[in-house]
């Protein structure tokens, strides 16, 4: 089963010093980092407004618990946003180095 992570961050260093380790340690074959961005949402009871950056990362069921542990163990938050959405289809070729790129033998 091949994954889309998404991962929110406040700095563009710690997108950057995430992306590398995740991508280093092959728990993602690929990470995007888009931003800055605006987001608004809850936290602590009150509305509240941040420049953050989000990091789109593409991976394997079979790293998610690895991958969610160690953003855990390098994220600045409180309580990080780690979602992962399955990929339903696409390019078997791209898939394919997916997986070839998420594997240590790979």
């Amino acid at each position: 089963m091949h994954m889309v992570v998404f991962i929110t961050v406040g700095k563009s260093e710690e997108a950057e010093k995430i992306g590398r380790a995740l991508v280093k340690e092959r728990l993602a074959a690929c990470v995007n980092v888009i931003g800055p961005m605006r987001s608004v949402y809850w936290w602590k009871g009150k509305i509240e407004e941040a420049k953050e950056h989000l990091l789109i990362v593409k991976t394997t069921g079979e790293n998610l618990e690895g991958l969610t542990s160690r953003v855990k163990g390098l994220h600045s938050y409180e309580v990080p946003e780690v979602i992962a959405l399955k990929i339903e289809g696409g390019s078997d070729d791209y898939l394919r180095w997916v997986e070839e790129n998420t594997s240590l033998v790979g």
